[in-house]
């Protein structure tokens, strides 16, 4: 199985999927957003696989969707970007219904579309130096899925998702978007040990619990919620916003950098 943008390994009943794009953070382009979606495919069909664990090589997990990738090549269209968000979508989709458990294993960044796939994993593990958040709600963005809510109820999902404020490892588990915090160097372990305790569940019976616990989130309109969120934010995406064109304007000039310290400058 080769990836563009991801390493995929076994050891055991656990399968390591690590995103392999430090230099960027790991930001998610489409490459690895479908690499993804083939991953959960072949993990699926393989039976010696029980559990699936999401890590990121090198300063972060993931620092969220490639801005790069849509500032270089824009989409000025609500139509332009509906195809676009449907295949993010279908990436967290792809987590969410596989029939094994999904672990992401977190460190440093942890931000936008990579939140939201954190949050459609079964289980997260993260070190105490992660970073959760959608700070691309300051340039005119959204996020992708709109899973905040069912998680972390309306008042608090409200505030993060109005404000792009981020919240480290520790708030992050009060709030029930973490299982565990541990240190960063005993971050791989600690997330082995987890799998393999769940890898002594027969499959069968993780299957049909994860299916029924995935169904009540989906009869509180979960996949109904996320299919008029793609709607919205395709509008809100390719809306001439003063706040997104002054972004641009300054990513083009002085780059990726120094555009995100404009962008959180103004909430200061």
């Amino acid at each position: 199985m080769t990836y563009a943008h991801m390493l995929y390994e076994t050891d055991g009943p656990i399968a390591y999927l690590t995103f392999n794009r430090p230099e960027s953070l790991n930001a998610i382009n489409q490459a690895m957003a479908r690499d993804l979606c083939r991953a959960m495919e072949d993990i699926a069909r393989d039976p010696a696989v029980r559990v699936a664990v999401i890590r990121g090589a090198g300063r972060a997990w993931s620092a969220g969707h490639d801005l790069k990738q849509h500032a270089d090549d824009p989409i000025t269209t609500a139509l332009g970007w509906r195809p676009v968000l449907i295949e993010d979508v279908a990436m967290d989709l792809s987590v969410w219904d596989c029939p094994k458990p999904v672990i992401a294993q977190v460190h440093g960044y942890c931000l936008g579309g990579a939140c939201d796939l954190a949050a459609m994993c079964d289980l997260t593990v993260a070190s105490d130096d992660a970073v959760f958040g959608e700070p691309e709600v300051r340039m005119g963005s959204g996020p992708v899925t709109m899973i905040f809510p069912y998680l972390l109820g309306s008042k608090k999902a409200r505030e993060l998702l109005y404000t792009g404020e981020t919240i480290d490892a520790r708030e992050a588990q009060a709030l029930g978007l973490v299982n565990r915090v541990v240190p960063r160097d005993q971050l791989e372990a600690e997330t082995r040990s987890l799998a393999l305790k769940i890898a002594r569940t027969p499959p069968e019976i993780i299957a049909l619990t994860k299916g029924p616990i995935n169904r009540v989130f989906e009869l509180m309109g979960l996949r109904a919620a996320f299919a008029a969120n793609i709607d919205a934010s395709s509008i809100l995406n390719a809306a001439d916003l003063p706040e997104l064109r002054a972004f641009t304007a300054i990513y083009r000039e002085k780059g990726l950098k120094a555009a995100l310290a404009w962008r959180d400058a103004l909430f200061r």
